[in-house]
This record gives C-alpha cells, sequence and structure tokens, in this order.
C-alpha cells in the first residue's frame, strides 16, 4: 500500500477528497494511521480563503489513531499503539520551545519569528483528514490513550480542549472569580469548563443559539445569556450589580465579541483572547479606559506537546469533564465535502463531526 486517500485544500472554497503518497517516515518521526479526526473552525477560515494554505496540503489538526511505523530513532512507543498528538507540535529544542512557548515554535531568521510556528499540521505540512498522518518529533508529541477511553472521548484533546481550557489559564483565573465567555461553540463551551475546574464560582456563557446555551450550562455555566434577546454587556452588568467581571473569554474572533468582553470587565480585569481574527480590530477609547484601566489583554494559541495531552486526558478519565457530546455528527472521510458544508454553515445544530477513514 502506498497511496493514501486525503482531504487535499484545492482552492478557497474547494477542498476535496485526493489520493496522495502515504509519506516517508524520518528518524524522529511516526506513521499514525488516523482513526478518527474532526473538523476545526480555523479550517473553514482555511476552506473560505481567509487563512491562507499552499495549494494541495492535506488538511486537519487533531489526529486519534494507531501507529502504524516508527522512526528508527523513537524510543518508548511500539506499533499498534493508540496516541493522539496536539494540534501543536513543538519541536522541544527551538528558542521558542527553550522559553516554554511551544505554540511559537517558529525558526528565527533576519526579518524575524514566525508567529503560530507551532501549528504545523494542515498549516505548513500535510495534516490528518486523511487516512494516515506523519507526525514530526514524535516522542515530544505522541501521547498514549489510556484504555477505557474511546477516540470520541479523547478528540477534543489535540486542540479544542486544549485551546479552551488555555483561555481559563492564561488568565489567571482564581477561586471566586466571575467569568464571561463570549460564544459557546466548542472552543468556548471547553473555555467554560476550564473556568469551572479553575476555581470560578460563576461562569456566564453568552452566545445566540438556545442549544449552545443548554450545553454551556452542561459544560459549568451557572448564567446564560442570549445574545439574540438581550444586550449581553448591559446583561452581564446587570447579573454582577455593576461590578463586571474579573476575566472575560472571547471564543469567536469578531469585533463585537471582542469588544463586549472588553466592556464587562471589572477595573483591572483580564480580557482572553482565543478567537481567529480575518480582520483588524479596534480598540474602542471608552472601552479600554484610554488606557489607564489597568486591563490586561492576554492571546493564547492551543498549547501542544505530549505532556499537555497527557494532562487533558487525565482530567476526562477521572471524570472531571465529558467533552464526548459535543460530537454531534458522524462522516466518513469520503463525505468530507458534505461535513464541511454541514460544519462551515452551522446546520442541523452542529458542534463538531467526528470523521473516520
Amino acid at each position: 500500500m502506498t497511496k493514501m486517500r486525503a482531504a487535499v485544500f484545492v482552492q478557497p472554497g474547494r477542498i476535496v477528497i485526493e489520493e496522495k503518497p502515504i509519506p516517508p517516515v524520518g528518524p524522529l518521526d511516526a506513521l499514525i494511521r488516523v482513526t478518527t479526526t474532526t473538523i476545526c473552525g480555523t479550517d473553514v477560515h482555511i476552506l473560505k480563503g481567509e487563512y491562507p494554505v499552499a495549494k494541495g496540503l492535506t488538511i486537519g489538526h487533531e489526529p486519534v489513531g494507531v501507529i502504524e511505523k516508527l522512526g528508527s530513532s523513537v524510543a518508548g512507543y511500539h506499533e499498534g499503539q493508540r496516541v493522539i498528538a496536539g494540534a501543536i507540535t513543538p519541536s522541544g529544542w527551538s528558542n521558542a520551545c527553550q522559553c516554554g512557548m511551544g505554540s511559537q515554535d517558529g525558526a528565527g531568521t533576519a526579518h524575524g519569528w514566525k508567529p503560530m510556528g507551532g501549528w504545523k499540521f494542515g498549516n505548513t505540512i500535510d495534516g490528518c483528514q486523511a487516512e494516515f498522518v506523519l507526525v514530526p518529533d514524535a516522542m515530544v508529541n505522541l501521547a498514549p490513550v489510556p484504555d477505557g477511553l474511546s477516540d470520541e472521548q479523547v478528540l477534543m484533546c489535540p486542540d479544542i480542549m486544549s485551546t479552551g481550557f488555555s483561555g481559563a489559564e492564561s488568565a489567571g483565573i482564581r477561586i471566586g472569580d466571575v467569568v464571561a465567555v463570549f460564544a459557546q461553540g466548542p472552543i468556548g463551551l471547553c473555555a467554560t469548563a476550564g473556568a469551572k475546574l479553575s476555581g470560578a464560582s460563576v461562569v456566564i456563557g453568552v452566545d445566540l443559539l438556545p442549544q449552545r446555551l443548554q450545553m454551556s450550562t452542561a459544560m459549568g455555566a451557572d448564567y446564560t445569556v442570549d445574545g439574540s434577546k438581550s444586550d449581553p454587556v448591559e446583561e452581564i452588568l446587570r447579573l454582577t450589580g455593576g461590578r463586571g467581571v474579573d476575566v472575560a473569554i472571547e471564543a469567536l474572533g469578531t469585533q463585537a465579541t471582542f469588544e463586549a468582553a472588553l466592556r464587562v470587565l471589572r477595573p483591572g480585569g483580564t480580557l482572553s483572547s482565543l478567537g481567529v481574527y480575518s480582520t483588524d480590530l479596534k480598540i474602542p477609547l471608552g472601552a479600554f479606559a484610554a488606557g489607564l484601566g489597568d486591563n490586561r489583554i492576554i492571546t493564547t494559541l492551543c498549547p501542544g506537546g505530549k505532556e499537555r495531552m497527557r494532562r487533558l486526558m487525565s482530567v476526562i478519565e477521572g471524570g472531571r469533564v465529558d467533552l464526548g457530546a459535543m460530537v454531534t455528527h458522524r462522516f466518513k472521510l469520503g463525505d468530507i465535502e458534505a461535513a464541511y458544508d454541514l460544519f462551515s454553515h452551522q446546520r442541523d445544530g452542529v458542534l463538531k463531526v467526528a470523521l473516520t477513514p
């Protein structure tokens, strides 16, 4: 067997299944036979041409699978072992990694470093919406799946769970904090769960869709705000008695949600931004208190690496959170175009799809 099926970016508006060679395995690599993967909102940005990638690239960055072949220098794993790899695959040796920022694992050049360099799958190398995916620096990035956990239970770990939880972690949520999470898509739902696990006493989930607000409650939200029925800023200020929130997490990537998150902060509060923005952001003078509000704005790219994956799977194995309910639709890899159509248009209450090659 020398060929595999893969979802390939052809041009804006077109991702199709094509046959590609199964990649050769280098000394530090591992070839994974993908058993389950999914579609991310970032993949939709790629489909729409809002985030540029090379034509012919295999898309996808959330693999669950089985080790098919190990590189000659890879130790501590065995073929046939169930594993996941994070959407971010740091090398472990770069300046960014050595500074503790594996997500920014970009090679420095005379013109500076490449932001988001740790995101390689479906960005700078072939991704995992395919029958096989090559994992670079396997000993840094492969995490064995605990016995008893299904593919769908750990499917959110490589990106969605890691990203959502990082929104809470980067914000430094403390016990007793009040937190608002703007947008209850998959990342926002994971941010809601992460905020609750971090010790927030009150979590407020904001969205426009009733089914997502219901899921927000299941993920730990104490209050939900339907933005189609009331102004989220006014409602959150009412819920907090005018105090505002300690932390606002933005999980959509729009000017409106970013600005609303800024407006609900208490003095000295933190805006934790997880959204992927496709246009320039503007910071309104009043909401920013002319730069004198002691507020903090922080961005986070999904942490990766095997230890991050181990920790997230441990949270699931320990029963602290159940994200399997986020998988609302299932498709075969051959039906990828239908899956993208459903997911990109947010029809039929879709949250996440499971793709099985």
